[in-house]
């Protein structure tokens, strides 16, 4: 991470656009990057666009040359749009391009905001912004997404496939730990979710190391939950979540279940984390490419600006990161320039080019 009291500090960027409407989304992402840089006198970006993904595939059979991932180590950071594509089967696209860079890049946390903003109605009742704020700390390098299993008597009746969830101490410990810190510093709490009465290996382990890890932070409050549990708790109460912590797998679902309760995947930003910034981390909307609408400019944009808010906040310019999140929440808030999803007619580039004229220079920041 970039030091924020460093001057003249140079932000290098890969701009992963990727697949349907990843392109769009993240020219208006860009945009709004480019605006910053050119606001702020102590730091400049520069953004290096690569072509991979569905369309490189089909060209070349591979989504990203196979010198991609030492190309990509170089850079600050990693802003991706989409990976997706109806001529290509999802688990190319998957285990062609995004796993690997979580993996490669030990991106070992993928934090997910879930926060009701006001002008953004709920699909629950009676539900006012600050009554959902939750983060989701999901386990992102291993667990059901590690890639292990095997085909046995393929073509056979006797045909079956194993799928091996990979759960290793240092991987549970270090996101258990991410997860209380996180909570300690916010002042919030902790909710684990796991599975261990039928997950009678990996899920008894994940609750142990829960207790190992909850000892040192006694002055965090700590719930546990099935995650089935968890699920219907998030709709009836949601309010009682604040730091959720799961798996691969049960992060994956719940984060998306949550972005559900509050506007949809169009609100829903991520970021792939490297926390000791060892390796470039990786932002991203979580929406996918949405391929029938790509084209027409009515994608919405704001998750795309919200994860480059958190790429700018953790390359170490949290201002700018809080006052590009606050320039959404004030978009919104208005209420009249919205994409179709959120019940409006404006087109992705009239949404980016609203929030530009409302963006404000925060304070501590140099005007170049």
């Amino acid at each position: 991470m970039v030091s924020a009291v460093a001057e003249n500090v140079i932000l290098r960027i890969a701009v992963l656009a990727g697949d349907g409407i990843g392109p769009e989304v993240t020219g208006e992402a860009c945009r709004v990057l480019e605006h910053v840089s050119n606001l702020d006198g102590r730091m400049r970006i520069e953004l290096t666009h690569f072509d991979w993904g569905s369309e490189y595939y089909l060209r070349h059979r591979v989504m990203m040359p196979s010198d991609g991932l030492d190309q990509l180590a170089g850079f600050d950071a990693i802003l991706l749009g989409a990976i997706g594509d109806p001529r290509v089967p999802d688990d190319v696209t998957l285990w062609g391009l995004l796993l690997p860079i979580r993996q490669r890049f030990q991106q070992y946390v993928n934090l997910r905001p879930i926060r009701l903003l006001a002008g953004v109605p709920s699909p629950l009742a009676n539900r006012l912004p600050g009554d959902i704020d939750m983060l989701i700390v999901r386990e992102n390098s291993e667990g059901e997404y590690a890639g292990k299993g095997i085909f046995l008597n393929e073509g056979t009746p006797e045909e079956m496939a194993l799928q091996i969830g990979v759960f290793s101490r240092r991987g549970v410990e270090r996101v258990l730990r991410y997860a209380f810190e996180l909570a300690r510093r916010g002042g919030r709490s902790v909710t684990s979710v796991s599975k261990a009465n039928a997950l009678n290996y990996s899920g008894v382990f994940w609750d142990r190391m829960l207790d190992e890890v909850e000892r040192d932070y006694a002055d965090v409050p700590c719930r546990r939950l099935l995650v089935d549990a968890a699920a219907l708790h998030m709709v009836l109460d949601p309010g009682r979540f604040q730091v959720v912590v799961g798996s691969n797998l049960f992060g994956d679902i719940l984060s998306d279940l949550g972005a559900g309760l509050v506007g949809g995947m169009g609100l829903a930003p991520s970021a792939n984390l490297n926390p000791e910034s060892l390796f470039p981390s990786m932002f991203e909307p979580v929406h996918g490419s949405a391929p029938d609408i790509a084209g027409r400019q009515m994608a919405n944009p704001l998750a795309a600006i919200w994860a480059a808010a958190m790429m700018v906040g953790h390359l170490g310019f949290p201002e700018w990161g809080g006052e590009m999140v606050r320039a959404i929440e004030r978009l919104l808030a208005e209420g009249t320039v919205r994409t179709p999803d959120l019940g409006g007619t404006a087109t992705t580039g009239e949404v980016t080019e609203a929030l530009l004229a409302d963006l404000r220079v925060p304070t501590g920041s140099v005007v170049a």
